[in-house]
């Protein structure tokens, strides 16, 4: 008879060890040690609360809002009231479906850019800082010549100056000018790590340069990674609410940015549709502030001692 905390176990009943339940997937244990990360540090796990609304928001939309967001068959210019929680337009739209739609938009086009822009920037970074010569001076010099560029001014002349007005032309005039920062930050890193032992290992067992790169040094920057995605994709937001509120986006999409610049040309603050501006700039500034709460734990996934403090 075998004994146990819980007591003797008669014979011929197997003993189940602590260890024994079902073990998850190597991919999905891996995001549930990421997620369980995250969630210990107090600020990401309140930007992780406040994105997961969002989202939630964005997928139930057309569940969400009570009415259509291009109705317009109601009074234009009402204020805040139990039927229409936000107001109207001009137009007679109801603000408040125009909000929850325009989640959508606004959300797609922070991660579509913010992974854009990483992407590349990761690339970049990667190749200028393992390779030296030529190849780094060429792609130094270029993330240098991005960074000097001020950014808002050239996503304004690059949007006014596309025939398309899409939400991807959005996406990739803003992924085109926001990858510098954090290719200059990768690079640094890894003209760091290239010198280590287990890189050197790595090459003198005759391993290949993509596998070198992307299996041994990238790895080790999984925080570098991440925050340049958060910070992206919240440079990402902020270019897009401004491309749309000068009006050089496309008027018949429905995003946060469209509804300022919706408020700008029926002149809310006038008519006393404060709530028209407050809501999407509100609903803006949560969502960078989001990203930028979730950025706190991310120093936690390749750093020990963040995660033990934590």
């Amino acid at each position: 008879m075998i004994a146990t905390a819980t007591g003797p176990i008669p014979p011929g009943e197997a003993v189940t060890p602590s260890t024994g339940a079902a073990r998850l997937p190597g991919p999905l244990m891996g995001a549930v040690r990421v997620f369980a990360t995250l969630w210990r540090n107090r600020k990401a796990r309140i930007g992780l609360l406040v994105l997961a609304v969002i989202v939630f928001v964005a997928i139930f939309a057309p569940l969400l809002a009570p009415y259509s967001p291009t109705s317009t068959g109601f009074t234009p210019y009402l204020g805040p009231s139990g039927t229409h929680l936000f107001g109207t337009t001009g137009q007679g739209q109801d603000v408040f479906s125009q909000m929850l739609y325009g989640t959508r938009i606004s959300l797609l086009v922070g991660l579509s850019a913010g992974l854009l822009a990483t992407l590349a920037a990761m690339i970049i970074g990667l190749v200028a800082g393992y390779l030296s010569g030529a190849v780094d001076v060429t792609l130094s010099f270029i993330t240098n010549l991005a960074l000097v560029i001020p950014s808002l001014p050239l996503i304004i002349i690059l949007a006014a100056y596309v025939p398309s007005r899409s939400v991807w032309t959005i996406v990739l005039v803003v992924a085109v000018t926001g990858w510098a920062t954090g290719a200059r930050v990768i690079r640094s890193q890894t003209s760091t790590l290239r010198s280590r032992d287990f890189v050197t290992a790595a090459v003198f067992s005759g391993e290949r340069l993509p596998r070198i790169v992307f299996r041994e040094i990238l790895p080790n920057m999984t925080s570098l990674v991440a925050a340049s995605f958060f910070g992206a994709a919240t440079f990402a937001v902020m270019a897009e609410a401004s491309l749309e509120f000068l009006g050089l986006g496309n008027p018949s999409t429905i995003s946060w940015g469209t509804i300022l610049y919706s408020a700008q040309t029926n002149n809310a603050l006038l008519t006393g549709q404060w709530v028209v501006i407050l809501a999407p700039g509100l609903a803006i500034a949560l969502l960078a502030l989001s990203f930028t709460l979730v950025n706190f734990g991310v120093d936690a996934l390749s750093n020990p001692r963040l995660r033990e403090r934590s």
